[in-house]
């Protein structure tokens, strides 16, 4: 996100300089949590209140913006169905570096992402094993139980993730998940320190997951490899592991390069 000492311009991105402010503004808006009012907008982008007033306005007339009672502006529902067929979207150029992870670890590969509090599914490629792990597209899970899950809260502070946890609850899915927020922020300062996620019998017993975010995602986003705990053992981990992070790494410049074509 541009700060105000260093602002993106039309000049600089050879792109239209209204645009570029309005999408700004947007993504603060989202950084902000979805409602902000103008001072705010103001502060954070280093741009006059009558160019902010005149971008918003505009956003408004579009149905991208809505201005509240109290006068402060939110996200406007015209938004979910440009999110919605970005996710879809962003399944299909996905699909390919999970077809390569299933190709070489024989073993299921999905891709999800952070939606609000839950963790939704966007992507799979099923292993040809007869014995596999299926999740379906768009089926939504609490974080704190999967690999994907504790992937992308790793990268969110410790605060975050305690609001988020009390927010959702954290239902034991199994005997192995984990049950507390301490518990829970232990295992992504491992997380953060070794690269990977696990669920190890924590969503379904039997089932071992291996998980790690996708770097510079423009949404956060997490790719996973699962299948039984009898063939996703130590020595697979130790295999499968630094594949992941390598497909992760290819899939944010397929990403990168998907928006810098657009």
């Amino acid at each position: 996100m541009p700060s105000p000492a260093e602002p993106r311009t039309a000049a600089t991105t050879g792109g239209v300089q209204s645009l570029e402010r309005a999408f700004d503004l947007l993504e603060r808006m989202a950084d902000a949590g979805g409602e902000v009012g103008l001072s705010e907008l103001s502060a954070s982008s280093g741009l006059p209140l009558p160019t902010i007033h005149r971008l918003m306005r505009t956003l408004v007339a579009c149905g991208y913006v809505r201005q509240q009672p109290n006068r402060r502006y939110a996200l406007g529902p015209r938004l979910i169905r440009l999110g919605e067929s970005s996710s879809r979207l962003l399944g299909t150029w996905a699909r390919p570096h999970l077809a390569r992870l299933v190709d070489e670890t024989g073993e299921t590969a999905n891709m999800a992402l952070l939606d609000g509090d839950e963790v939704v599914y966007v992507a799979q490629v099923p292993s040809r094993h007869s014995m596999r792990m299926f999740t379906e597209v768009g089926r939504r899970v609490l974080p704190h139980s999967t690999g994907v899950g504790k992937a992308l809260l790793a990268q969110s502070p410790d605060e975050e993730v305690r609001a988020l946890l009390g927010r959702t609850g954290m239902p034991a899915a199994t005997e192995k998940t984990i049950i507390t927020p301490e518990g829970f922020l232990e295992e992504l300062a491992r997380v953060r320190e070794t690269g990977f996620a696990m669920d190890d019998n924590e969503q379904e017993i039997g089932v071992r997951c291996l998980a790690v975010p996708v770097p510079d995602s423009p949404t956060s986003a997490a790719i996973s490899v699962s299948g039984p705990a009898g063939r996703v053992t130590e020595a697979a981990t130790e295999r499968i592991v630094p594949l992941l992070q390598e497909v992760a790494a290819e899939l944010s410049a397929t990403l990168a390069g998907t928006a810098a074509s657009a």
